[in-house]
Parts: C-alpha cells; structure tokens; sequence
C-alpha cells in the first residue's frame, strides 16, 4: 500500500467525483472554435468522444473480497464505456509468481498502457520496470510498487485517511462526554494498510483528551473473522461508546456478534463503503452510524487514466498537458445525510 510520503496530490472530491474528473479527459476531437481554449491553455477537450484506438492490459489479485470484486468490475464497466478502448483482463491471482506470469503475457501481447493492482507491490516491482522499460506506461493501481520508476501513475485510496476521518467522526461525536471509550476492530497487522489506519485513527483521538482507547482486536477482512473478534471485544468491554472497524466485509460479522450480545449501547463506524454498510446507515436502525470510504471506483479512475495515456491527453479540469504521477482519493465519511450521494458507488 501506498505511503503517505508518495501522495503528492489529493483530489479533494470523494469517489464520486474522482469519477467525474478523470472521464471527462480523452478525446481527440477538437473543440468548436467558439468553445476553445485561451492561447497557451493545455487544458484537454472535455468530452467523451472516440479517439485514437487504446488497449489496456488489466491485472488485478484474485477477487475474493467484496471490494477486490468491486476494483475488477469497476474496470470492466468503465471499459466498455468507450468505443476506443479494448480491455485485455487476467485471471486475478493473489499468488504473485501467477501474477507476475500474467502481467508479462500482457507486455508480450504489446497492449498500449498496462493497469496493475498486485497482490504485492513489492514483489512486482520488477515486472512494472520490464513494462516500463518496453515503453508501455503502467498505471500502479493502489497496492504501491518499491521503486517509481516501476510505473507512470499511481492512484489509489488513503488509508492513513480513513483511520483519521474515523476519529474525526467519532470525536466530534463523543466531545462532550466526558470519561467517553472506544475500540478498534482492525484488518490484518501484517499488512501496512492496517496499520496506517490505526494510526491515523490514534493520531485524530489525541485532539479529543475526553476519549480513550480501550481494546483493539485484529481481524482478517472476513466474515467469520469479524464476527468471532467482535464478540471477544463485546465480552472483554462490557460498556464502551464507539466502535471503529476497519472494513465493511468483516464488518458484516461484526454487526452478527453485536446483535447476538443484544448490544445498542454505541456508535460505529466501518470502512471501504459496501452497499450493505451504506443500507444500514440509511435506514439508522441500529449502531451503525457512518463508514470510511476506500473507493473501489478508482479502478474506473484508473481505466480512464490508462486511456488518457494512450491517446497523450492530460485530465480535464486541469491545465497540464500530462496526467499527474500521484492521485490520492479523498475518504469521505458517509452519513445517513449523505448516503444517497454514495450508494451507486457501494458494493456488494
């Protein structure tokens, strides 16, 4: 995953908007010479218009998440919006040796522009190097490779954020109440994401001295993961006034073992932005309150970056003949007075 250090731009939109910048970015077809641009303006023509003929090689880890789905056919609907793009798609394979094999099919196939989101950055930094070496530009989709030079762009989702924008949420919530406890349902400890979003989650609490942090359980991303660590926080915390879980998909278990202990007694918030999450705090039936989004519409985002780069136009809404070499999306906090704006972007 990406570190803060390498997030030289933050696009203030959420997802949504994300979206809405980076399609309005290729065509090759001039503007009307009433709607041109001021002299010395590189600013794209912003519209959706075929141009030149793009093919994107797409290699993604094996979709057996919720959001790691999302990310692949996120890709895939984005594609096939344009006439000018043809997707060339891997098996997904969270083995990296696979996956090596398979981005190394796509630079033998000569595609345009490669769309890499490994299973592991730094095991398959080489493999971005060959194909960057071989002139095929590669968009580094989230999972960050060791070495720049490995890729043209990278975009993808601000962990450190989520955890921030949690705390910031939760704070604002518990302000006023004094002595106020919370506890963390975390990802994997093995994995930097995880630990970038605890950390920003510390670094938000330490401006709200009311609050403290009392238990923390690491879970795996799962179900039945989330569900047996949720109910071994419920046991050990017999009273705490916030819950931070770090992912929609463990999430759902969460909420199993939260309802089975009959427990109504707190606030949570999840992350990532599934549709089930987002239906949850739609309805405000129960202590789900908010989620961090982490958007898998950057796969879109990418899509339209790639072909953006084969056909050597920058983004529209920006002057810079060139797409940038840093994109990082905003987490935005989505809340019952906000959900409707995000559910097309949830997932299942």
């Amino acid at each position: 995953m990406p570190e803060t250090s390498r997030r030289h731009l933050l696009l203030g939109g959420a997802a949504v908007s994300a979206g809405a910048l980076l399609t309005a970015c290729t065509s090759n077809e001039p503007k009307a010479a009433k709607d041109a641009a001021p002299a010395g303006s590189a600013a794209p023509a912003a519209d959706d218009r075929p141009g030149t003929p793009v093919t994107i090689g797409f290699a993604g880890p094996q979709a057996d998440h919720g959001w790691l789905n999302a990310i692949n056919e996120n890709a895939k609907r984005r594609a096939a919006k344009y006439s000018d793009v043809t997707l060339e798609i891997t098996e997904g394979s969270n083995d990296t040796a696979a996956q090596i094999g398979q981005v190394q099919t796509l630079i033998n196939k000569k595609v345009d522009v490669l769309v890499v989101l490994p299973a592991d950055g730094k095991a398959l930094t080489q493999v971005g190097l060959q194909a960057m070496k071989a002139g095929i530009p590669v968009v580094n989709l989230d999972r960050i490779f060791a070495s720049p030079q490995a890729y043209r762009c990278w975009i993808g989702g601000d962990n450190y954020g989520m955890g921030l924008n949690a705390g910031r949420f939760i704070g604002e919530r518990l302000k006023d109440k004094p002595n106020a406890t919370v506890v963390e349902l975390a990802g994997m400890d093995s994995l930097e994401l995880t630990k970038q979003r605890t950390q920003g989650f510390d670094d938000a609490l330490k401006n709200y001295p009311n609050i403290r942090k009392v238990a923390r359980q690491a879970a795996d991303f799962t179900v039945e993961s989330g569900q047996a660590k949720m109910a071994q926080l419920l046991q050990a915390q017999q009273k705490f006034d916030a819950l931070w879980n770090h992912d929609d998909d463990q999430g759902v278990g969460a909420l199993r073992a939260i309802a089975q202990a009959g427990r109504k007694d707190f606030l949570m918030v999840g992350g990532a932005g599934a549709k089930s999450a987002m239906d949850a705090i739609k309805a405000d039936s129960g202590v789900l309150k908010a989620t961090v989004l982490y958007p898998p519409t950057m796969a879109a985002s990418a899509i339209d970056l790639a072909r953006a780069l084969g056909q050597k136009k920058g983004i529209g809404g920006m002057s810079e003949l060139e797409i940038p070499a840093s994109i990082t999306l905003y987490s935005a906090v989505v809340t019952k007075e906000n959900v409707d704006a995000y559910l097309p972007t949830g997932f299942n």
